[in-house]
Formats: structure tokens, C-alpha cells, sequence
């Protein structure tokens, strides 16, 4: 074969992808440059995973407690005006009973005139014992149903003293973990004020369902969790259409266990460069959106612009490595339960 011909192959095998990858980006199709990674070591990966689950499963249950609580106090007051009522009729049953005397039954029997009268003060006997004695069934019922409502809310609020005391420590251990990469918290970004996000299932004590990566990703050609995939078409629903990349394969974090996505600031997908003027608009409304909608998405934490918002600090300083893709200054990155 002619060293020409061979030389000419060389040549198009080694243009054809950069033309092709050139082509994709002028069309918008692909990101400008390489997808950035999850940034962080693994340990602080994991400590932010771990914490910020540990946060919102302990608020979930707050919540849920709050919830029960609210509901048994309603019972218990239903309860109390019920036994004033009871209260009153068996009173009212004894304060007869004292005034008349102790009339027995064998008495009211005997003076009667006739064997009619005999037989209707039988029955009538027969009722009113059959009444009092509902009363007083009634009242005992309700004295114990109001004992068992005051019961049951204290367990709440004990309940409820104990998860705020597992989300006091999760804050600590991702304040400890954030340390390395933080200076302090930080104000955090500004718009993104709707709050219109399609809450995502929840189990019905209020929890999240486990999920596995199940569904596809209309980012890439792999698998993202049902949850992540609800979370990117209400961003999208929410007018944040720029680029988007979710699964990837290979490396920590939640990006290849389907949890995560990454959002680009610029137009035209990941760019090596710090994100300036619209784009860095466009970053913090989005930031910010993802945050104010984090409790019906979903979200585990959410990078942006040299910042971190995690459930149990709120927004603290973040840095990378200084690139854009490490520092988060080119794309806002969401993680999820």
C-alpha cells in the first residue's frame, strides 16, 4: 500500500472525531468542555452524603412526630369537652339520687296502685338503669381515652427532642467535614423565588422510598433514579434549559449511582472558564431555586460559585482545586436522596 494512501487515513482517523466533536458543540449538543467531576475528596463526599441524609431522614421523622402531635392534641380537647358533658350527666344523675333520698327499686315497685303501673315502673327502672350505667361506661372510656391522648404526646414530643438532637449532631459532623474545603458560611445567591417544583413521592410516614437507578437519563445514554429524573424535568419546567449531564460512569459521589446532575452555566455547555455576567445570573437564580424547592425534591446538597448549601449548615464558602469544574464556578451541581 502507497505510504501516501496509509498516511491519509492516519489523517482522517485523527480528524474525524475532533470535526465531529467540533460540529456537536456548534449545535449545541455536547458541552464545550469536558464534564466537570463531583470536586471534593471521597471522605468529604461521603461525610456530606451521610450527613445530609442523617439530617433529612431525622427532620422527616420531626415532622411526621409534629404531625401526630397535632393530631392527638385535636383528639385529646374533642376528648375533654366530651368528659365535661359526661361529667355534668352523671352529676346531674347523682344530685337527683340526693335529693329524693335513697328510693330503691324494691319501694318504687311496691307503691303502685294497679298491676299496669307495676309493669311501667318496671320499665322504667329497667331504662334509667340501663342510661346510667351507659354514662358511666361512657365517662370512664373517655377519662381513659383523654389519659392515653396526654400519653402518646409526650412520647411525641420526647420523640421529637430526640431527632432534633440527631440533627444537631449531623450539623457538627458536616460542619467538621465541610471544614477542609470552607472558610465559614456565606450568604448563599439570590432569585429563583418560586417555590413550584412537583413534590417528588414520599413514603407516608413522610420518608424517602429507596431508589435505584432505574430510569433513563435524557442527558446521557445511561440511568439516573426516578427522583433525580423528576427533580431535572422541574428544573427544566421551571425555565433552566441550558445544558445538562446526570449519569456518569466511574468515580465517587452521586453522579454514577444515578443522584446527581450537573447543570451548566453558559449557553453552550461546560466552558473552562469562570462564569461572568448572564451566566453567572443564570447560576445563582438556579442555586437558589434548587434550594428553596430542596424539601420537595429531594435535594442532598447543592454546589455553585465557591458555595455548598447543605440541609444541616445552610450556604458555606466551598473551594476547590481552582479550576472552574473543581471550584463550581462553571456549573451548578445538584445532588439528591
Amino acid at each position: 500500500m502507497p505510504r501516501t494512501r496509509l498516511s491519509q487515513r492516519r489523517v482522517r482517523r485523527v480528524l474525524l472525531p475532533l470535526l465531529t466533536a467540533v460540529a456537536l458543540v456548534l449545535a449545541g449538543g455536547v458541552p464545550a468542555y469536558a464534564e466537570p467531576g463531583e470536586g471534593g475528596t471521597k471522605k468529604l463526599r461521603d461525610a456530606l452524603e451521610l450527613t445530609a441524609k442523617g439530617h433529612i431522614e431525622a427532620k422527616a421523622k420531626l415532622d411526621n412526630s409534629k404531625r401526630r402531635q397535632t393530631a392527638l392534641t385535636g383528639e385529646l380537647k374533642t376528648v375533654e369537652v366530651r368528659l365535661v358533658g359526661l361529667t355534668a350527666q352523671v352529676g346531674e344523675v347523682a344530685a337527683q339520687s340526693y335529693r329524693a333520698g335513697r328510693l330503691t327499686p324494691t319501694a318504687m315497685l311496691l307503691n303502685t296502685a294497679t298491676p299496669q303501673a307495676f309493669l311501667q315502673r318496671a320499665a322504667d327502672l329497667d331504662l334509667m338503669a340501663q342510661r346510667d350505667s351507659k354514662r358511666l361506661r361512657d365517662l370512664t372510656a373517655a377519662r381513659q381515652q383523654a389519659q392515653q391522648a396526654k400519653i402518646a404526646i409526650d412520647s411525641e414530643v420526647r420523640e421529637q427532642q430526640k431527632q432534633l438532637a440527631v440533627m444537631a449532631k449531623k450539623k457538627k459532623e458536616a460542619e467538621a467535614a465541610l471544614a477542609e474545603v470552607s472558610s465559614g458560611s456565606s450568604n448563599g445567591f439570590s432569585g429563583g423565588s418560586s417555590a413550584s417544583a412537583k413534590p417528588a413521592p414520599r413514603n407516608s410516614d413522610g420518608s424517602w422510598p429507596s431508589e435505584s437507578c432505574s430510569v433513563k437519563d435524557p442527558t446521557t445514554s445511561g440511568c439516573i433514579t426516578p427522583r433525580t429524573l423528576n427533580a431535572l424535568k422541574q428544573t427544566q419546567a421551571a425555565g433552566y434549559k441550558r445544558h445538562v449531564s446526570c449519569k456518569r460512569e466511574g468515580g465517587g459521589g452521586e453522579h454514577p449511582k444515578g443522584r446527581a446532575c450537573d447543570f451548566s452555566a453558559a449557553t453552550n455547555g461546560f466552558e473552562d472558564r469562570n462564569a461572568t455576567g448572564g451566566d453567572k445570573a443564570y447560576g445563582d437564580s438556579l442555586a437558589a431555586w434548587h434550594v428553596r424547592n430542596a424539601d420537595r425534591l429531594g435535594v442532598l446538597y447543592v454546589i455553585w460559585y465557591r458555595q455548598i448549601w447543605h440541609p444541616g449548615t445552610g450556604w458555606r464558602s466551598y473551594s476547590g482545586s481552582g479550576s472552574p469544574a473543581a471550584s463550581h464556578t462553571n456549573h451548578v451541581h445538584l445532588s439528591m436522596y
